[in-house]
């Protein structure tokens, strides 16, 4: 009897226990991409990529905040604002092009909330401690365009980009890069996203006459110059940057566009690489939950760019969930070193090893080199 009214005590005990200890946060996860705007080409299979996101990692519960900010910096800074002091975020995920990514990083890095971009942007020192980046850095594809360039014997190379922080930032390591290789940088010629013309910088870049030319831009718009110098007469090889790597890309410039080389993430051309490449099964498990769901030829590279960006955040959580609570200063805490620790995660672009003087980590094996043929991307397995 005694034996049976001491078990039913401890049973009330734990449930009273169960009922009156506080319930583990939710983690609210903040994403504001360009949906609209000049980058909306990126910022749409982004977002769609969030249908494919689990509803928990580690049995805790996700809440996913998506927000457009519509390939503009004010907006993409109000809406981390708002992720951060209204939406309470453990992590803001985003933005799609560079401009609206460092307006967001400002906000990541006076909150002290982990950023994790799917825009290459680049920062100063004391602005990079909490802000990671999913993309492949400039300098690595830049290295890539380079070494096939001089296998082919390209001497002189025009440019023409952006005026905005991605054209910069890919002016400034294709140089570098070139100029390693042995190559010069000729005639520089820059536009605005938001153009409709540009054959002024195309009539002075056809006529400076280099071996080939580089269009630094992103999305639909980087057609814009590609159509106007071969319609100045340029016959020579173009390349495009993996800002370029969306099938709308294809689609606008059709046959205007056949034969451009550019670097992209394994994932574009996942069932062509080689067994052994440890992102081609992701990749391929990636385009076949993608193209389920949004139609055969749908995949994005940029769609997964932001998923290979969930996938650091959920390989970082289930330590930080051991650290602290969701929604504390302690938890963004534990997240933001989690993701600096990244070791091995294999993604759909490469596989990623943070440290804390590398927030891309990412090596040679997250990039290769395709050329638009047939309508498609073909791999190139060859340098000459």
């Amino acid at each position: 009897m005694k034996t049976r009214f001491k078990l039913a005590a401890i049973a009330a005990a734990t449930s009273f226990a169960a009922l009156s200890a506080p319930a583990m946060a939710d983690i609210n996860v903040g994403i504001s991409l360009s949906t609209t705007g000049p980058a909306a080409a990126l910022g749409i299979p982004e977002k769609n990529s969030v249908a494919l996101l689990p509803a928990t990692i580690d049995g805790q519960k996700i809440n996913y905040i998506v927000l457009d900010d519509g390939t503009d910096a004010s907006q993409a800074g109000k809406n981390a604002r708002k992720l951060v002091t209204e939406d309470k975020v453990d992590v803001i995920l985003g933005s799609s092009s560079t401009p609206p990514t460092a307006a967001i990083a400002e906000i990541a890095n006076e909150s002290k909330t982990p950023q994790i971009a799917v825009a290459p942007v680049e920062l100063p020192p004391e602005k990079n401690k909490w802000v990671f980046r999913a993309p492949q850095p400039i300098s690595l594809m830049a290295e890539a365009l380079a070494e096939h360039m001089k296998a082919h014997g390209v001497k002189t190379l025009g440019f023409i980009g952006y005026t905005d922080a991605y054209g910069e930032s890919w002016l400034k390591d294709m140089t570098k890069a070139a100029e390693a290789a042995g190559i010069k940088i000729g005639d520089v010629e820059r536009f605005q996203r938001n153009d409709t013309s540009v054959t002024g910088q195309a009539v002075k870049l056809v006529a400076s006459k280099p071996d080939a030319i580089l269009v630094a831009a992103s999305g639909t718009p980087s057609v814009l110059p590609q159509v106007t110098l071969q319609d100045r007469g340029f016959k020579g090889q173009i390349y495009q940057t993996h800002g370029t790597a969306t099938k709308e890309f294809i689609r606008v410039g059709g046959k205007a566009v056949e034969g451009t080389i550019l670097p992209v993430g394994p994932v574009i051309v996942a069932d062509q690489l080689p067994d052994s490449h440890p992102s081609k099964k992701i990749g391929q498990d990636y385009t076949k939950r993608y193209e389920e769901k949004y139609g055969k030829g749908s995949l994005s590279a940029f769609g997964a760019q932001f998923y290979d960006a969930f996938l650091l955040f959920q390989a970082a959580v289930p330590a930080a969930l051991k650290a602290a609570k969701p929604g504390t200063p302690e938890f963004r805490a534990a997240l933001r070193d989690g993701i600096e620790k990244s070791k091995e995660v294999v993604a759909t672009h490469g596989v990623y090893n943070m440290t804390p003087t590398d927030h891309f980590g990412l090596d040679s094996r997250a990039r290769v080199l395709v050329q638009v043929k047939d309508g498609d991307w073909k791999l190139l397995n060859d340098k000459k």
